[in-house]
């Protein structure tokens, strides 16, 4: 069995969490191929024996490769959807940062995780992408995303206006700093807190959230996602900033943009003790009265 490891970086006080996770990996048998540049930040600080392999791209994911390990927050376990891209390879995340809606493992847990994937015992969570059609070319070869496509005014321009269509049908003009428009994985991050609602992992729909919309009566909606999304923008300066995910590009107002849903996803490695319900109890304290 073949694990790739993927993290942004290490800080000093998690080199005793990736001793345990090389440990663990070596105890039931496991091959770790770790990401090169997280490997060259902790290969000299920690005592390793033998030789590991590396990889340093998308291109150095086939099919030899098990799964992907996502050691961080959520930010890094969507920089792995950039990795595994169309492959289908699985996606577990450890959560090194804060909250965790996605990497929902904890630090304490790699014991058992390391088994349960050993021993495949785990669910698959099979999670919907969102892709951008641009008439420039834009986000290189991976114009996906697995949280949300955003539309937003430069800096600390005037707000835009926004006209929306769905499948060239206009929906509405939206006069705000921006749009979101999440999958549902993606509601419970930038959308959610912009007001917008939480929704299912699968519940086939995308969420349509404005950036402090100046009409107080418009609010974030939930279409379906057979939906494509497209948009003409107006505009007192010249350039907006268009995002997916954690990367972000500046584009001209004229650009014409549309989303829809990608042709394949990405599947989430979920241990069988967690899901949905449990992971938004916890992160957002449901049900939790500190009065008592």
């Amino acid at each position: 069995m073949r694990i790739a490891i993927y993290s942004r970086g290490i800080e000093n006080n998690q080199l005793q969490d990736i001793e345990l996770l090389i440990s663990e990996l070596e105890k039931f048998g496991v091959e770790p191929v770790f990401y090169q540049d997280f490997f060259n930040q902790f290969y000299s600080a920690i005592q390793l024996e033998g030789n590991y392999s590396t990889f340093n791209s998308s291109d150095d994911m086939d099919t030899s490769i098990d799964c992907l390990i996502s050691l961080g927050g959520d930010g890094t376990l969507l920089d792995t959807v950039t990795m595994v891209k169309d492959t289908g390879i699985p996606v577990l995340g450890i959560n090194y940062g804060r909250l965790g809606f996605l990497a929902n493992i904890g630090r304490e847990e790699i014991n058992s995780a390391i088994e349960a994937l050993v021993d495949r015992k785990y669910v698959l969570d099979k999670r919907t992408l969102l892709h951008l059609d641009a008439n420039v070319p834009l986000f290189s070869n991976v114009p996906y995303a697995l949280n949300e496509f955003a539309l937003h005014k430069s800096d600390i321009s005037p707000m835009v206006k926004i006209h929306t269509y769905l499948n060239g049908e206009f929906l509405n003009t939206y006069w705000a700093d921006g749009l979101i428009v999440s999958t549902p994985t993606g509601s419970t991050g930038y959308s959610l807190s912009c007001n917008g609602p939480v929704v299912f992992p699968d519940s086939a729909s995308f969420v349509i959230t404005p950036v402090a919309p100046h009409n107080l009566n418009i609010r974030p909606i939930v279409v379906p996602d057979n939906n494509i999304v497209s948009f003409e923008v107006e505009s007192r300066t010249e350039s907006l900033i268009c995002s997916m995910d954690s990367r972000r590009e500046i584009v001209p107002k004229e650009v014409q943009l549309a989303v829809r849903k990608e042709d394949f996803g990405i599947n989430l490695i979920r241990l069988n003790e967690n899901n949905f319900l449990q992971t938004l109890r916890n992160k957002l304290s449901w049900g939790l009265d500190k009065r008592n």
